[in-house]
This record gives C-alpha cells, sequence and structure tokens, in this order.
C-alpha cells in the first residue's frame, strides 16, 4: 500500500441529512475513512450492517450513542469502537448533544458513491429506493432494532 493523504483544505464533504456532514477522506481497497459530524438532534445512520466489512468509530467530540446488536452504547470523546462484519448497528449524537467521529471500514470497496447517494437524497436529485436498491452494490443491509427506534422517544422529557 502506499501512502494516502487527504487535505482538510481539498477534502470532499457530501450533507447527507439535516445537520450532518461527511468528510471524505480515503477510499481504497483496504481501507474507507469518513468523518462525520452531527449536530444536536441529527439522526445519524439508520440500523444496517456490513456481511464484509469491520466499521470503526473513534468518537473526537461530544457524545455519540451506537447501537451494537441489541444493545446502545454511549461513546464520549477519545473513545472508540469496532463492529465485525453482520452485526447490526446504528449511530447518532446522543441526547442534548453534538458529536463528531472518525469512521473507517476496513476492508475498503469504494463506499464514498455510497456518501455521494445519501448528498443526492437529501438534495431531492434520488429517492430512499435508489439507496435500498444499492444494498449490494456498497454492502449496506439495512435492519431494525426495538431498542434503536425507542432510543429517540426514551430520550424525550
Amino acid at each position: 500500500m502506499t501512502q494516502i493523504a487527504t487535505r482538510a483544505a481539498t477534502a470532499e464533504t457530501v450533507q447527507d441529512a439535516p445537520g450532518s456532514l461527511i468528510t471524505l477522506l480515503t477510499d481504497t481497497a483496504e481501507l474507507t475513512c469518513n468523518t462525520a459530524t452531527f449536530e444536536e438532534g441529527a439522526a445519524g445512520a439508520p440500523v444496517h450492517f456490513h456481511t464484509k466489512a469491520t466499521e470503526f468509530f473513534h468518537v473526537t467530540a461530544g457524545r455519540l450513542d451506537v447501537l451494537v446488536g441489541d444493545e446502545i452504547q454511549t461513546l464520549d470523546a477519545g473513545d472508540f469502537l469496532a463492529v465485525p462484519p453482520g452485526v447490526k448497528h446504528a449511530f447518532a449524537p446522543a441526547a442534548g448533544h453534538t458529536a463528531s467521529v472518525f469512521v473507517g471500514f476496513t476492508p475498503g470497496m469504494g463506499r464514498f458513491d455510497y456518501y455521494r447517494l445519501l448528498g443526492r437524497v437529501h438534495a431531492g436529485e434520488a429517492s430512499v429506493q435508489d439507496i435500498k436498491d444499492s444494498s449490494a452494490t456498497y454492502d449496506n443491509h439495512y435492519a431494525e432494532s426495538p431498542a434503536w427506534s425507542g432510543r429517540r422517544r426514551s430520550a424525550e422529557p
């Protein structure tokens, strides 16, 4: 593998939902990395799993709720978590908090086009069905979780 360098000033960004911004860093066969910043109340990523990749999270600021299997864990700045293939997960800023997160996948797989698709859906240029149709291409398979769907309700006053 050769050196990979992405400069902050030239990194591509994608707004994939209200209050959510993804900065694309690297997308090789070995490694896909990005940063994600979430404003308070942002929806984050819905419940999903990957069949081939481990996804890992390093919280750089704020607090992040992460569903792993059927358990919700709250990560603080400095915390790290890796989710192996086949395990359903989701993530969003903890109630009342923002979050900044370094996110990676190993192996990588050309996932940047998936993030761009999310941006096009947010901009009204593509549909949720386009995302569903891309599941096999980007190894992003959606699932359900009563624990995650009840998370926001339990956080409300």
